[in-house]
């Protein structure tokens, strides 16, 4: 369960009291599972594929990874506490691909029914109906999410995906200045390109001074 400061902090209970959140997980059966750092966390294509399920994020950071039939593996979304994932939700693998919910650090995570949250509750408790509205806009969230992911790898080179993600985090932070929310290894996955390849394209932003770099903070020299 979510402590009462970290549940005020999740998009997903937002406008919802306490009281009326500790009702709903009892109400919605929901299990509490903790995982390590890389375990698998949710197969979509485990044997029923846990379409059924809806995953909370309570504390730690995970990736959802697509891995195509060659093995490549592509970061489709990081996930934070609040976050949420499932069959149900968004994505879906086609052909041979998988799609795989991996953790970064450690996690807690909140399983539910998909059911129980659509299921019109028989008091019709109005904190149930924030709840599909909060949903709903965590869903928007995502597909926003997706059209920027869209817009970088629509780009055709390495050096026009880079500072294509670069402008979009600094738009988000107000300035030139910003912090890579993971590490350049799982950025190379993000962009979809060889890690090395990657790291040679940033060298020569660096040295023609169209960027800055110290640690995962970047700026945007012009």
């Amino acid at each position: 369960m979510l402590t009462e400061k970290e549940m005020e902090l999740s998009p997903l209970f937002r406008d919802i009291s306490y009281e009326e959140y500790r009702r709903m997980m009892d109400c919605f059966q929901a299990v509490q599972r903790s995982f390590r750092a890389d375990d698998l966390m949710y197969d979509f294509a485990a044997p029923g594929g846990g379409s059924s399920t809806v995953g909370i994020v309570e504390r730690g950071e995970a990736s959802l990874i697509r891995i195509d039939e060659d093995g490549v593996s592509t970061v489709l979304e990081e996930l934070g506490p609040g976050s949420v994932f499932g069959k149900n939700l968004a994505f879906s693998a086609t052909g041979g691909d998988s799609l795989e919910v991996v953790c970064r650090t450690d996690c807690d995570v909140i399983f539910i029914d998909y059911f129980h949250i659509l299921k019109r509750c028989e008091r019709a408790c109005s904190h149930h109906s924030i709840l599909v509205q909060n949903m709903l806009r965590l869903i928007a969230d995502k597909a926003q999410r997706l059209s920027e992911r869209v817009d970088v790898l629509s780009r055709r080179s390495i050096r026009e995906k880079l500072l294509c993600y670069f402008r979009q985090l600094s738009e988000k932070a107000g300035g030139p200045t910003f912090t890579l929310p993971f590490s350049l290894s799982v950025l190379a996955d993000y962009i979809a390109t060889d890690r090395s390849a990657m790291m040679r394209e940033l060298k020569r932003l660096r040295e023609e001074e169209i960027i800055r770099t110290e640690g995962r903070k970047v700026t945007l020299c012009g």
